[in-house]
């Protein structure tokens, strides 16, 4: 009961918080009478309830935080905060399913943006906002993990971002609070900006509070079937939807290192290098392989859809302004990498994280450097920093479970009756938490609606691993640990 103490608390504090914010949805719409109304106070009440409950049974002293009470903590509030977002859905819509609420929660709050309802302009306002609300909190979950939890649990190389935050120790208590405040401060300065720009290019301040939260948390849940697609008329507000995804995909904890030193730190950051890298390198040859394919497409107009949409799939944001599986075979397979790839650790993307492809060719060129100089001392570093063995042994293992998963996944998914290209691209959108996929069923075009309850099942389940970066939902399920 000890191990459960820390995450019994947590729970209820992040259940509380859960209701209040189902409460604070209702309020911009107190004089309509929706259903949805009465769904988020079901949900709210239920929220409030399982807060008390939960701290009931978290009575009693905390004991030192060690790595055991933390993988508690992380897998009982993310399954708590899916299974309980899904509430306002199933309550609030007419014969919306419990495994479609669900899978509908699980894909917001874990930033993925796969979708199983159509006619999402016909969704009662205050469901809109939840949607995109889950979302944003999801955001900043994901950021706040990355900071101070990964690095602690030693999972997926992450030991590489340690800091002072990533102790839990007794003593770096505070300092943990005052990080996760900067970096919470910084995520709702730039949802404020990106709400006024929004605003003040042409979105109706509804649709521009909406994109806002899931434009920076780079998730995607859009106020139209069109998605971003809804607003092409307006460049401006396509260009200004890419520069927050793209913001959204840097580490955030890079943002107040350059407020605290007053230094342009996030330039200089060998990730950040690559990021940059990657979307103008992928942006510039689509653009030039749509002109090679059709001459009359060489203009603004195209380049701003292509930066658009390279920028959504890296970041794994899942916006889209077009169809792009019908732009060729060439732009399909840079997007099959991207969506691999993701942005940058510590940001809101998912993905592998560029820092582990950075990492892995490390091991490559060491690999080839001894094989030349067997006595030789190949220096390891990254940004400055040296890089220890296990922190390579975790990234290979993380990259190593992407793909048994990503083979298991498809599998299990072609049994449910799925053709060979949904099965496999769902399997990789889901895992990197992308949004939609390649093809008619779950293509741009597309969504979720049509896959079976045991597919969407599968579904939430590798939303959910992949964005607990495998091996922390591994580790929770396996009778290993039960026994620790």
């Amino acid at each position: 009961m000890n191990a459960l103490r820390p995450s019994l608390k947590v729970a209820s504090f992040t259940m509380f918080i859960w209701a209040v914010m189902m409460f604070l949805v209702m309020v911009p719409f107190a004089h309509e009478d929706h259903r949805s109304m009465q769904g988020l106070f079901i949900s709210g009440s239920v929220c409030i309830v399982l807060s008390v409950v939960l701290m009931m049974l978290g009575r009693g002293a905390v004991p030192r935080v060690g790595s055991k009470p933390m993988f508690y903590v992380t897998t009982i509030n993310w399954g708590l905060l899916c299974l309980t977002g899904a509430l306002p859905f199933y309550f609030g819509l007419h014969d919306m399913r419990f495994v479609d609420a669900l899978f509908e929660s699980v894909s917001g709050v874990t930033t993925t943006g796969s979708t199983i309802i159509t006619g999402i302009e016909k969704i009662p306002p205050p469901l809109l906002l939840w949607r995109s609300l889950i979302q944003w909190v999801g955001g900043i979950g994901i950021i706040l993990m990355a900071v101070a939890v990964l690095p602690f649990l030693k999972i997926g190389g992450m030991r590489l971002f340690q800091t002072e935050s990533s102790e839990w120790s007794y003593h770096q208590n505070n300092r943990i609070g005052a990080v996760s405040r900067q970096i919470g401060l910084v995520y709702v300065f730039i949802t404020i900006a990106a709400i006024l720009t929004f605003w003040i290019l042409g979105m109706s301040f509804f649709d521009a509070v909406n994109h806002a939260f899931t434009t920076v948390a780079t998730g995607g849940y859009s106020t139209s079937d069109a998605s971003f697609g809804q607003f092409n008329d307006k460049l401006s507000l396509v260009w200004a939807g890419s520069l927050y995804m793209f913001m959204g995909g840097i580490p955030y904890l890079l943002y107040v290192s350059s407020l605290k030193s007053k230094k342009p730190l996030v330039f200089k950051d060998s990730q950040v290098q690559l990021f940059f890298k990657v979307v103008a390198i992928s942006t510039l040859s689509i653009t030039l392989f749509r002109f090679w394919q059709h001459e009359d497409q060489l203009s603004f107009a195209v380049f701003t859809h292509t930066a658009f949409n390279v920028v959504s799939i890296v970041t794994t944001t899942g916006f889209a302004t077009e169809d792009y599986t019908l732009w060729g075979s060439f732009p399909l397979v840079v997007f099959a990498f991207l969506m691999f790839s993701g942005a940058c650790s510590g940001s809101t993307s998912g993905g592998i994280k560029l820092f582990r492809f950075q990492l892995l060719s490390l091991t490559m060129r060491e690999g080839m450097f001894k094989s030349l100089h067997p006595s030789g001392l190949y220096p390891r570093r990254y940004n400055d920093r040296p890089v220890s063995e296990g922190v390579l042994s975790a990234s290979l293992a993380y990259v190593f479970m992407v793909l048994i998963s990503l083979m298991v996944f498809s599998v299990a998914l072609s049994l449910t009756g799925l053709d060979p290209v949904t099965s496999l691209t769902s399997t990789i959108t889901a895992l990197m938490n992308v949004g939609p996929g390649f093809g008619d069923i779950i293509g741009p075009a597309g969504n979720f609606t049509t896959l079976g309850e045991t597919a969407k099942l599968l579904l939430c389940l590798a939303m959910l691993m992949g964005r607990l970066e495998f091996l922390a939902l591994l580790i929770f399920l396996s009778p290993r640990f039960w026994k620790w």
